[in-house]
């Protein structure tokens, strides 16, 4: 049988982790899950993140995937163990990717309240790079604009400014994108920042450890036939998930609506 992948989070997101993915394999078989009925998560309590993980990795372990990899930087931060636990596959996050990937000494994160408030990615940063200086900026209002449909509005670029200012204060010499929506908005992020400034995209970590499951890398182009394979599902609103998702990727897939909520309890 072949390898599938179980891919999640909280809406589009983990576009840019699937996309990092099929440019690196080709139109592997992947299973997405949005949870747009409860984006967004990074203002949410870490109760109930933990019990929205542990929902979401039995409904994924039922679908006969490979592998689990978490697309959303809160879950990662805050739930990491449930989904490990919970999960019958081997398990992916961006956040140990993200660690390994960074080589400079001054380092910026843009996340998820929810995440910088974990410290998840300072911790693992020092793990690979004691002595590493880390700068967490949280940027509540990304994601909603995000999911929004509001790319290319001037509110994403006044935000963008106000979360950048206290990193370029603090001459950081690379930015991690510490939410997996946050690389969409490259294009505003590189017209602020200095050229030398590195944007670090934790999905190109991950898409990289797959090798072991997915074989050798095919380096392919993003083309309509690289979601052949791709399985959509979400939990509320699937005809405006698929118009996001569309101006994203170039087309979508049918989306499936599936329930979640009944499967588990609060840890």
């Amino acid at each position: 049988m072949k390898p599938c992948l179980g891919i999640f989070d909280s809406g589009l997101g983990g576009f840019t982790v699937l996309s990092q993915v099929l440019a690196r394999y080709g139109p592997v078989s992947c299973v997405y899950l949005a949870d747009t009925a409860r984006v967004p998560y990074g203002e949410k309590k870490s109760s109930e993140i933990r019990k929205i993980a542990k929902e979401v990795v039995q409904w994924l372990s039922d679908q006969n995937i490979s592998a689990v990899l978490i697309a959303c930087n809160t879950t990662n931060s805050l739930a990491l163990d449930v989904v490990e636990n919970v999960s019958r596959v081997p398990v992916f996050g961006l956040i140990e990717a993200a660690g390994r990937m960074v080589k400079e000494n001054r380092v910026g994160v843009l996340a998820t309240p929810a995440t910088t408030a974990s410290n998840a990615y300072r911790k693992m940063i020092l793990s690979f790079r004691p002595g590493t200086q880390v700068f967490e900026q949280p940027c509540p209002e990304f994601v909603p604009l995000i999911e929004g449909g509001k790319l290319c509005r001037d509110e994403l670029r006044i935000c963008a400014l106000k979360y950048l200012k206290p990193l370029l204060e603090a001459e950081v010499e690379s930015i991690i994108y510490g939410c997996s929506h946050y690389p969409l908005l490259e294009t505003i992020l590189r017209e602020i920042l200095p050229e030398d400034v590195r944007l670090v995209d934790p999905a190109i970590g991950m898409a990289s450890q797959l090798d072991g499951i997915l074989g050798i890398p095919k380096c392919s182009v993003m083309t309509r036939d690289l979601l052949s394979n791709t399985r959509i599902c979400v939990t509320s609103d699937p005809s405006g998930f698929a118009s996001r998702a569309k101006a994203l990727m170039g087309e979508c897939p049918d989306i499936e609506v599936v329930s979640l909520t009944s499967q588990a309890c609060f840890f």
